[in-house]
Formats: structure tokens, sequence, C-alpha cells
């Protein structure tokens, strides 16, 4: 890729990360710093959402190069080879619809990268004019981690959807969510009132942030490997609670796209592995969920909280459902990757909160 490429490439990033900072910088919030932090920590949500769509709609390697569309900046000057490709393999992977899911992806993930950098340079600024101005380190942190999604980018592209770097990448920006979340809760928490109870309701709040998280890499590794509707029918798999599987093939974790790792076609049985297993432990999901919300419910400044998070698993329990019964519709596979980023955020926030509580309780 050409310098002339890069740079129109950078001005589309910055182009997209322009228009949430003319919306901070003309609200009458006076805490633009916050409100950045909360609209990149929206934003982020939006494009975990929108990878999800990319990966849905097999837009994946719609460009397969990176960081642009074979060599250029946008799939429209990038015409001619995409063209070619989709003549040569029209239902391929390669067509100008996907290149442009792509690179919007892209474009949408440069503009965040770019508001990320803004906020740690803000976040070293006010510490150098104000020395107790909140630490730059955890804004620094996410910058650091937004570098390394984009590493795992470029590799989901170049090693061709591998399913390990596509779970990886899809975990990363659980991560980066999470970061900015605490970014933004440190500049607006107010200090909750004390509460001994909340010391109580703090093991179990990190209980449900860790199985929720360990969902997250179960539905990613069942989503890079296609293995939705291994399992077509509810509550049962294959018309047996526990169907014939292959664990050993269907969680080898570094291994090509439809392959075992010894390069042969992966048998069914490895996909049915992998879809049983994410349900299966979804049950511990709930009763995890299911705990946190009945112990915080009546905690000072967690029962809206429990409330969302009980909304938003309903919600899990419902696009889960669907993808299985109605053949793995769009929309509620994509609300599905919302709703399980939505959870990390909730659970973050509650487990900040909790924090603070408990400490103030001891005081």
């Amino acid at each position: 890729m050409d310098a002339a490429a890069l740079g129109w490439l950078a001005v589309k990033g910055i182009v997209v990360a322009a228009m949430p900072l003319a919306y901070v910088g003309f609200s009458h919030d006076p805490a633009k710093y916050r409100k950045l932090a909360w609209v990149t920590a929206f934003l982020t949500l939006d494009l975990i959402m929108f990878g999800s769509f990319t990966r849905l709609t097999d837009s994946g390697l719609g460009c397969p190069d990176w960081p642009g569309c074979y060599g250029h900046s946008n799939p429209l000057s990038a015409g001619e080879p995409i063209r070619a490709a989709e003549t040569a393999l029209p239902t391929g992977p390669v067509t100008m619809t996907k290149a442009w899911i792509e690179m919007l992806h892209r474009y949408f993930a440069m503009g965040i990268g770019l508001l990320i950098i803004i906020l740690t340079v803000q976040a070293w600024r006010r510490r150098r004019i104000d020395p107790v101005a909140p630490s730059p380190w955890l804004a620094t942190a996410a910058l650091i981690w937004v570098c390394v999604q984009g590493a795992f980018g470029a590799l989901t592209v170049t090693m061709k959807l591998q399913p390990i770097i596509v779970t990886a990448h899809l975990l990363g920006g659980m991560v980066l969510l999470a970061l900015l979340v605490i970014l933004a809760l440190r500049e607006s928490v107010p200090l909750p009132r004390p509460d001994p109870r909340a010391a109580r309701v703090a093991p179990l709040a990190l209980a449900a942030l860790i199985v929720v998280v360990v969902q997250i890499a179960l539905g990613g590794w069942v989503s890079s490997n296609y293995a939705v509707l291994a399992c077509s029918d509810f509550p049962t798999c294959q018309g047996d609670w526990v169907p014939s599987m292959d664990f050993a093939h269907g969680f080898t974790l570094w291994r090509a796209l439809g392959m075992t790792g010894d390069g042969a076609m992966i048998p069914f049985q490895a996909l049915v592995a992998i879809h049983w297993t994410h349900r299966a432990f979804a049950v511990v999901v709930v009763a995890t969920l299911t705990g946190f919300v009945l112990r915080s419910w009546r905690v000072f400044g967690l029962r809206r909280l429990a409330q969302a998070v009980l909304a938003i698993l309903l919600l899990q329990l419902a696009t889960g459902l669907s993808n299985v019964v109605l053949n793995w519709p769009l929309a509620a596979a994509v609300l599905h990757s919302g709703g399980a980023a939505l959870l990390v955020a909730l659970l973050v926030v509650a487990v900040v909160r909790i924090r603070l509580a408990g400490r103030r309780a001891l005081e």
C-alpha cells in the first residue's frame, strides 16, 4: 500500500472521529473529557456489534489484505480486482458489498483509535497541569490495547479467519470496552453511600463477570467455527441431551478454519461439541447472574444495575434460542453479540461501584 493510499485511509479515520468530537465539543456538558470517554465507550460497544455483523455476513475477507483493500483506501478504487475475484468465485468471500462492510469496519475502528489517542494525550496534559488529576496510565493502557486490537485485526485477515485469532480479537474488544468504561466511570461516578452489604456482593459480581467472559469466549469459538447450526433443535442437540461429540478436534485451538490440527476436514461431531459446550455453560451463566441480581437487588446504588443485568440476560436467552430455532437470523445474532458486550459493561460498572461502596463502609 503506497503512501497516498495510507494518507487517504487516515483521512477517513479522521472523518469518523470528527463526528463524535464535534458532538462532545458542541455539547453543554462542562466535563468534556468525561463525555468523550463515555462516547468512546459507547462507540466501542457499537464497533463490537459491527464486527459481529462483519463476521456473520462472511465479510471478514471482503478485502483480503490489510489495512487497505487491494492496496487502495476504499473499495471503489479497488473495483477491478474485486470484480475479478467475484467473477472467479461468485459465492466466495470477496464481493463489492462485503468489501464495503469490511472497510467500513476498519474506518470505524480507526476513528475509535484516534479518539483513544486524544483521551490519552488529554489525560497526560491534565496530569501535567494538575498533579492531583487522575492518573493517565489507564488511558495509556487503553491506547496500548487498541493497538493490540489493530494487530489482531490484521492477523484476522492475513491468517484467513483462523478461529483462535477471531476469538481473541472478540475478547480483545471486550477488554477494550471494559477499560473505557472504567476510564469513564473514574471521571463520573459519585461516591456511593456506604453500604456494608456491598462487600457480600463483591465476590458474586466478580464471579458473574468472569463467567460472562468465559461464555463470550465459548460463543466466539462457536461463531468463528460456524458451529451455530450444529445443534438445530432445543433443548436437546441432535435429538439427544448428550449427543456424539468430538472434543479433541473441536477444542484444538491452533488450526485453520474448517480443519483439524492435522489439516484434515473437521468432523461434524467436533462442531457439535463446540456448540453443546457453549449451550451447557449457559446454565452456569444464568445461575451466576441470577444469584448476582438477587443479592444486589437491595444494595444501595445497585438495584438499577441488577434490573439492567436481568433484562439483558433475558435478551441473551431469547436471541441465543432464536439463533437455533430460527436458523441463525442475522439481526438476532448481532443482538446476541451486543448483549454480551453490554453485560460486560454493566458488570464492570457493578464491580467498580461495589468496590467503592464497600471501601466507604470501612472508613
